[in-house]
């Protein structure tokens, strides 16, 4: 199997998880979540067999955290009502971080590998499309494992320790 063929199994096996974790997950977040990385992975694929049947592709700048923020926005409301997270939906997220970090390692070789200028942009492109999956995954266990730490981070919330200036 060569570097595409295994690319294109890895991002099939990743659209099978995420639409599986998806429907398993309760949490609002995380369902929006895997779907919406679902979708990423669905265009990897459309990118990676438009490059087996040798067709030209162009390889857009895409940012998922700009989804994702999207998501965290339209669902805030419902971010305030703390849902317990299962120890299933907890483990799909340290699964998923898992599968993108080998996704991460997997691109960067294959695009130091490769000599086809459009296959090397495309790896590339995959990479850090794949790191910024990363960061979501462990941006969604830090905030379904602990809100209210997480609210304190990302949103830099200032705690009034006592500070003479505060």
């Amino acid at each position: 199997m060569n570097a595409i063929e295994i690319a294109k199994k890895m991002e099939t096996d990743a659209i099978s998880f995420y639409k599986d974790a998806a429907e398993k997950t309760n949490h609002p977040v995380g369902k929006k979540m895997f779907l919406s990385i679902m979708e990423d992975e669905k265009r990897h694929l459309e990118m990676l067999e438009s490059i087996i049947k040798g067709l030209d592709i162009s390889v857009k700048d895409v940012n998922p955290m700009k989804n994702i923020k999207t998501i965290f926005e339209q669902l805030k409301d419902q971010m305030s009502e703390r849902v317990q997270a299962t120890t299933d939906e907890m483990d799909a997220l340290k699964i998923a971080m898992e599968m993108e970090k080998k996704g991460v390692e997997f691109y960067k070789k294959t695009a130091q590998e490769t000599s086809n200028q459009k296959e090397k942009a495309l790896f590339e492109q995959l990479v850090k499309e794949e790191e910024q999956h990363y960061q979501v995954f462990s941006n969604t266990y830090f905030f379904m494992s602990d809100t209210g730490s997480w609210f304190m981070w990302e949103e830099h919330s200032i705690v009034d320790g006592g500070t003479a200036w505060a």
